[in-house]
């Protein structure tokens, strides 16, 4: 082969690269760009206390709000973190205009799950009485989560409502109604836990959760008024908000048909609930980042005007 076709196709070769690198290049400065859209953050707002703590949020104001806001339960395994949380896996919604309130609780076993179930009751009646101060509609609130955050974003669905109207604290007398909530495989019902890993098959709580839910010990007749209140599947109601369900069918913590009955209950009344199932998915997949804009088409149907 000749010199000259030997430089050309170096040459060729060459170029090609440089184009594929600059493409690959612009592509992952355009994600980029798309996943850190502008906004403006109030860290640590304040929304209530809990055992001598202050109960904080941090809020994401989108550069153009559309009038609705979005509660995050940031919580698993009714745990919550208070370390700096990057939005950038909401960007969809925040691009859409959606003002993002990233709820943290006290942790259990020193709050337990019903007092956090009040908690982000009172955070639902504190957005709603400070609407105005961010921008949204006071009846344009939808909620999300997984796991305990899907469980904790459902009590709000199925038992959020009227606050008391003669309540010293005003934030008290708002409602803690949410208008839609989507979610990730959320606990639904505590008394059947059918095929999850946490089900002894003694009537008893969850085997990790005793403390949780202030037993102190796995005897039923103390058990089963409290896993019935803290059940979403017991409270379905008429007044039951639109709802999505991602979950994964492969899932031995918090099973499928957690979902399913549900779904299958909230039917029967002819309520909204839409489950995506996730074939062969556990707790979580890698993929769920994509499952966000589903979110949004869902809560652009349910809670834009």
């Amino acid at each position: 082969m000749k010199r000259t076709s030997i430089r050309r196709i170096l040459s060729i070769t060459l170029r090609a690269f440089i184009i594929g690198l600059v493409m690959v290049l612009l592509l992952a400065g355009g994600l980029w760009l798309y996943y850190h859209p502008s906004y403006e953050e109030m860290s640590d707002v304040v929304y209530g206390q809990r055992k001598g703590h202050d109960l904080t949020m941090d809020i994401f104001v989108p550069g153009d709000p559309n009038g609705a806001g979005i509660l995050f339960m940031i919580s698993g395994s009714w745990r919550s973190t208070h370390e700096d949380i990057d939005p950038w896996p909401a960007a969809p919604l925040l691009r859409e205009g959606y003002t993002l309130f990233l709820v943290r609780h006290i942790s259990q076993p020193e709050a337990t799950v019903m007092e956090t179930v009040e908690d982000v009751k009172r955070a639902v009646r504190f957005i709603r009485y400070h609407a105005a101060d961010y921008d949204i509609e006071p009846d344009r609130l939808g909620v999300s989560g997984g796991s305990s955050g899907g469980h904790l974003s459902l009590m709000l669905a199925t038992t959020g409502g009227v606050g008391d109207p003669n309540a010293e604290d005003p934030i008290d007398r708002e409602s803690s109604a949410v208008q839609a909530a989507a979610v990730f495989y959320p606990v639904t019902d505590l008394i059947n836990l059918g095929d999850s890993r946490e089900n002894l098959h003694d009537g008893g709580p969850p085997k990790s959760y005793v403390k949780a839910f202030g037993m102190t010990s796995r005897a039923v007749e103390p058990w089963l008024p409290v896993g019935h209140a803290m059940s979403p599947i017991d409270h379905i109601t008429p007044d039951l908000p639109p709802i999505l369900i991602y979950h994964g069918t492969a899932d031995n913590l918090v099973p499928f048909d957690q979902s399913t009955r549900f779904d299958d209950k909230a039917e029967a009344l002819g309520l909204e609930v839409d489950i995506v199932p996730r074939p062969g998915k556990k707790h979580g997949w890698p993929t769920m980042i994509f499952d966000v804009y589903g979110i949004v088409d869902f809560y652009d149907q349910h809670l834009r005007n």
